[in-house]
């Protein structure tokens, strides 16, 4: 039988080991890859107790994460419902009554003739005084380049071409040149056609923010996503309890009891914090912001009739397309009374209303028998200024206090979301520390 001799390696020396055919050379540098490592730890019950620990402490870092962006997404679009969409509706509504006021008053001192009355020049000037004022705070409500900072800027040069004929028109007036008239006509038809279509223009971006403006405040994509991860670190505190308590055989690990006690807390101070406000915003919009632009809707009306009234009077027998425009401001007006006089509206404003729609069926009865001196003495006389002025003044209160009403809502709503901002995120750290506490204790039996 042959033998064979196998050499040996020198002493001190080492043969290098070629690795296995096929066995990939980043296992074999590294051991084993990520997943492998995270199947090799689910097999040792030290293993799956750093496993646990990993996966609660991502779950608490990410709900107090999410805890905090939830808070400041509801408190910055609250805020900005508060402090930019509402007040910007207010000034566009603002502007819109001014203006339309503006000319009707400069229609009435027209009829009057001559010099016009003290109180009807005044009541024009503090009315254009009021437009450009409302017209400066909603240039800074709006942003650079949006459809509403271009509306803000034409009506701006508009109020003031508007001012010059109008101003033009009286000092014909005075001077009993027929003309006048033309350049009332002129600047009537640039306010009607143009400043007031803008105005509107606006109010109904500014409706649009205000309604967008509800939704992002709720911030119902964030609250969700919060409230899934409080609910998923809440089964995970149990599951790990349970586990801990078969595998060690004690009932109860405290850290993560009181883990669990702050995540339940956790959760239910962030829902009673964001279920108020939601509370607070649904009244914001059922008793501020909605009837508000009701009332808003049913002034401008209001003025437009008024308005429609004296340039009818002022075009001397040419002036039909005023009446057929009060007709339809009159049946938008008396279906809006309805809903309005139930709860915010008071009734005396239904009872003026209707006064006031008497006395102009008198002033056309007049005007189209021929006495036109006696249609413009009522039309700007004290009976029917005084119905007419009742009218817009209790739908100016009831205004204001729905325009109360919402800030005191909005401001509510605010309430415990900084708070929440900051406690949220301390006490998903405190949920980590507590859970880090009651596994590194078991963690330790192992060494």
């Amino acid at each position: 039988m042959s033998t064979g001799l196998v050499a040996r390696p020198a002493p001190g020396t080492r043969d290098a080991i070629a690795p296995v055919s096929g066995t990939p050379a980043a296992v074999t540098a590294s051991g084993r890859g990520p997943l492998r490592r995270v199947a090799a730890l689910r097999r040792t019950s030290p293993g799956r107790l750093q496993l646990i620990l990993s996966v609660l402490l991502v779950l608490g870092v990410l709900a107090g994460l999410v805890a905090g962006l939830t808070a400041r997404s509801a408190r910055s679009g609250t805020d900005d419902l508060g402090n930019r969409a509402q007040p910007l509706l207010v000034q566009a509504e603002t502007i819109y009554s001014a203006l339309a006021d503006a000319d009707t008053t400069a229609a009435q001192a027209f009829l009057a003739g001559g010099l016009e009355p003290v109180a009807l020049t005044r009541r024009y000037e503090d009315d254009l005084s009021r437009a450009t004022t409302a017209l400066t705070a909603a240039a800074r409500l709006t942003p650079d380049g949006s459809k509403s900072a271009g509306a803000v800027a034409a009506l701006a040069s508009g109020v003031a071409q508007y001012s010059a004929l109008v101003a033009t028109a009286r000092a014909d007036n005075r001077q009993g040149l027929p003309v006048g008239s033309s350049y009332l006509s002129a600047a009537s038809q640039l306010n009607r056609d143009t400043l007031l279509k803008q105005a509107d223009a606006l109010f109904g971006v500014a409706q649009s923010e205000v309604s967008d403006g509800y939704g992002n405040a709720r911030s119902i994509v964030w609250v969700v996503l919060f409230t899934l991860l409080v609910l998923v670190l809440l089964a995970g505190l149990l599951l790990a309890q349970r586990y801990l308590s078969r595998a060690t055989h004690r009932t109860f690990n405290l850290p993560l009891l009181a883990a669990t006690g702050l995540t339940v807390l956790l959760g239910l101070g962030a829902a009673g914090v964001l279920i108020s406000q939601n509370v607070h915003l649904h009244r914001a919009g059922e008793q501020g912001s909605t009837p508000a632009a009701q009332l808003a809707e049913a002034r401008i009306l209001a003025l437009q009739e008024r308005g429609d009234e004296a340039l009818e009077l002022a075009a001397h027998g040419s002036g039909s397309v005023y009446e057929t425009d009060f007709g339809q401001a009159q049946k938008q007006l008396t279906a809006a009374h309805g809903p309005l006089t139930s709860d915010f509206l008071a009734n005396e404003a239904v009872i003026a209303h209707e006064t006031y729609l008497n006395q102009h069926k008198q002033v056309r009865q007049l005007d189209d028998g021929g006495n036109y001196d006696g249609a413009v003495q009522l039309a700007i006389g004290p009976d029917t200024t005084k119905a007419f002025d009742t009218v817009t003044t209790d739908i100016g209160t009831a205004l204001d206090e729905r325009k109360a009403a919402f800030t005191a809502e909005i401001d509510s709503a605010g309430n415990g979301l900084g708070l929440l901002t900051v406690l949220g995120p301390l006490v998903a750290l405190a949920v980590c520390a507590l859970a880090f506490v009651g596994i590194r204790a078991r963690l330790e039996e192992y060494r």
